[in-house]
């Protein structure tokens, strides 16, 4: 009862028993910023945001210059790997033609040493032949 005494009361009296009545609680007057600082917190805000998209969009950018860099570069090192293997290619091409050119020479090489073979084999009967003469020889001089 001495809270709805002190509510009908003079204010001086409310705040003593909203201090004194902890289940009381108290408002305050909110107040608005007065409006420069609005403005001025505006602007603060815009300015920090376009200084974050200006380096979200320079970041942004950069990674594309790489990039293009890169491809330049890779296009670059294939044109060289291209170079490289019409090189293997045109080589490869005249040793082929050297070889063809030389095959002739190779079949008659082959030829050759298959006669010199031959003609090993006939010059070693003929080396086991005359020296059967040569034993017969011998034995019908010793007669």
């Amino acid at each position: 009862m001495a809270t709805a005494a002190a509510a009908e009361g003079p204010p001086e009296a409310r705040v003593q028993v909203a201090k004194q009545d902890p289940a009381v609680e108290t408002a305050e007057e909110a107040k608005e910023p007065a409006e420069a600082d609005i403005n001025e917190l505006c602007k603060n805000m815009f300015n920090k945001m376009a200084t974050y998209l200006t380096g979200e969009l320079t970041a942004t950018s950069e990674d594309y210059k790489l990039l293009e860099n890169m491809n330049k570069l890779t296009s670059l090192k294939y044109l060289e790997m291209k170079d490289i293997a019409v090189n293997i290619s045109r080589n490869l091409k005249d040793l082929n033609q050297k070889y063809a050119g030389l095959q002739p020479y190779l079949e008659q090489i082959n030829l050759i040493e298959e006669q010199v073979a031959a003609l090993e084999q006939a010059a070693y009967k003929l080396d086991a032949y005359s020296k059967k003469l040569e034993a017969k020889y011998k034995k019908l001089e010793k007669r």
